[in-house]
């Protein structure tokens, strides 16, 4: 931290009354003055922009309101996956109460694919509907969006995902990353998006804009779920769409949060990214992403606990792909001699369930730690799957300059899908990685830890654990800090534990006070530490409740001896 930042974290802490170490926080964040961080900490809807600057957005409104007047039937069109099914609940349940001439529809995965298919068109036209509003997708669908306007029906796209030169000749394209978009945050997710048009809707109307707060936790859910940057107006949707979640959630939400074991009132974050999305989501990758949008739009609890059990049973079924999935991955990279040297892992096999493949891309790029994509076969010919990237680097970018070798592809900086003929894929390999050996940067290939900054024991405490607390909710660009300690040795009890005593209990002091913690998979560093040599430490701060008594204690992600070990004696 510079000597500018450090007289801020004083001017801050003095001017919040709270301590150094907890404004130091604040000042990593960007956050300059007593009135900014009051604002981060307490996000308002209020700060959120005015909708109508996105490029489209009124055209979309007009459109819109024109069919609603003239009872045309609309069809609510997404992804299979959380952003998508999320979002067609959001404007499904935001529109059906005032407008009954309104259906959904989510592609089947395996007949259909990503995006907008024919299937889908061909539906809209059977069912009388004149109006397709597409939600994280549609973005790259030209040929779609043509055949749709010679059959009658108009399409208004809301995508998230980075587009071509060549927008499709939609009523409206709604999508804050097109070039000629001034609209101010370009991170939305999909969901994000289509509640963008619905807000604008109701201001164009004159409809209660508070009829939208109840949906915000859908947001919350994408959010979380697509891994978008949780900073700015994602911050905001989030912070919110949580409050909801954990003092007012919906019948589908509750029902999913009970099959899932989530205490109530205590939803995180973490709890939608690892517990909830991964249900929602195995409804699309084993079943129909109908059923999920189906659960999230559900007013009836014994309809929406039989769903959930549904959902938490494909969710079942999808691991034991998974694990078949990546073990077959993992054997065909080793089984290359010279797999150490690539810079990239691409992988195929007929057989593979399409919808686990980037569950697996997303495995093999923790293992590895490079740019991964896993491929299985989709019709004929043709192959497809879905692409994972490591922090920094632009997978979209890499899969793009090999897009004469692709018949479809979409995505962002850290994951995308895409489509080839199998007999491009040697050539796809090849180049895919000359371009990822030539762009990606050493320190991008490292699982490398983050620190925030550097704590004494004695800064930890409750209140520090406040300040901590309120910087929620934590993902991506506001990252839950890690801190490290230097000098920390055994204090009284640390000790290995596990059925196998793999982990490691902490019990350390560091000259200014105590705290206890555990290191999962670190039994190795038992010996130093129970021989009272001086350890440094990083871990993130969590509170553990063990018999009715809450303390904070040290999450470790890593322990090193310190340089210049001296022994103490305790």
């Amino acid at each position: 931290m510079s000597a500018d930042e450090q007289a801020l974290s004083v001017s801050l802490a003095q001017e919040l009354n709270i301590s150094e170490a907890a404004a130091r926080m604040l000042v990593v964040r960007g956050l300059k003055t007593a009135a900014e961080a009051r604002s981060f900490i307490r996000p308002a809807l209020e700060q959120l922009h005015d909708p109508f600057l996105m490029k489209d957005m009124e055209a979309a409104v007009e459109r819109l309101t024109q069919a609603m007047r003239a009872n045309e039937r609309i069809l609510v069109y997404g992804d299979y996956d959380v952003d998508g099914t999320t979002a067609v609940a959001l404007v499904y349940k935001f529109l059906s109460p005032i407008h009954d001439n309104i259906d959904f529809y989510i592609p089947d995965r395996y007949k259909e694919g990503y995006g907008i298919s024919y299937q889908g068109i061909d539906y809209a036209v059977r069912t009388h509907c004149s109006l397709i509003i597409a939600l994280d997708c549609g973005i790259k669908s030209m040929d779609h969006v043509a055949y749709a306007k010679q059959r009658g029906v108009d399409f208004i796209i809301c995508d998230h995902h980075t587009p071509d030169p060549v927008l499709p000749a939609a009523v409206a394209v709604l999508d804050p990353k097109r070039s000629d978009c001034s609209y101010p945050f370009k991170e939305l997710s999909g969901c994000g998006v289509g509640y963008k048009l619905m807000l604008a809707f109701a201001q164009y109307n004159s409809i209660d804009q508070t009829r939208l707060s109840g949906l915000l936790e859908l947001l919350a859910l994408s959010i979380a779920s697509d891994i978008v940057p949780l900073v700015g107006e994602n911050r905001i949707l989030a912070f919110h769409g949580l409050k909801q979640l954990n003092e007012n959630p919906s019948v589908g939400l509750q029902s999913i949060m009970e099959v899932a074991e989530i205490k109530p009132r205590s939803v995180t974050i973490s709890d939608l990214v690892y517990r909830i999305g991964p249900r929602i989501n195995a409804s699309g990758r084993m079943k129909s992403g109908a059923e999920a949008v189906r659960l999230l739009i559900s007013t009836d609890k014994q309809e929406a606990m039989q769903k959930s059990l549904d959902i938490n049973n494909y969710n079942e079924e999808r691991k034991d792909y998974d694990q078949k999935t990546t073990q077959e991955a993992l054997e065909q990279l080793m089984a290359d001699p010279d797999n150490e040297q690539h810079h990239t892992s691409v992988v195929y096999a007929a057989h593979w369930n399409k919808g686990v493949v980037g569950i697996v891309a997303s495995r093999l790029t923790e293992k590895f730690f490079r740019p991964t994509i896993v491929l299985t076969q989709s019709e004929g010919d043709i192959i497809s799957g879905s692409a994972r990237s490591v922090g920094g680097f632009d997978l979209y970018s890499a899969i793009d300059s090999c897009r004469d070798l692709l018949t479809n592809f979409g995505g962002h900086m850290y994951a995308a899908g895409l489509s080839m003929h199998l007999k491009d894929l040697p050539e796809f390999k090849r180049r895919f990685e000359e371009y990822v050996a030539r762009h990606i940067l050493p320190e991008q290939t490292l699982p490398i830890i983050n620190i925030e900054g550097e704590l004494s024991f004695a800064d930890i405490d409750n209140r520090f654990f406040q300040v901590l607390n309120a910087l929620q909710p934590f993902g991506p660009g506001n990252a839950c800090p890690v801190f490290m300690t230097r000098g920390a040795y055994n204090y009284r009890y640390s000790r290995t534990v596990g059925k196998e005593q793999e982990h490691l209990k902490l019990d350390l002091y560091d000259g200014t006070g105590s705290m206890q913690g555990i290191a999962f998979g670190r039994a190795d560093m038992a010996p130093v530490i129970l021989n009272g040599e001086k350890v440094d430490v990083c871990y993130r701060l969590e509170k553990n409740t063990f018999n009715d008594k809450t303390t904070l204690q040290l999450m470790t992600l890593d322990i090193k001896p310190t340089k210049n070990n001296n022994i103490k004696n305790t």
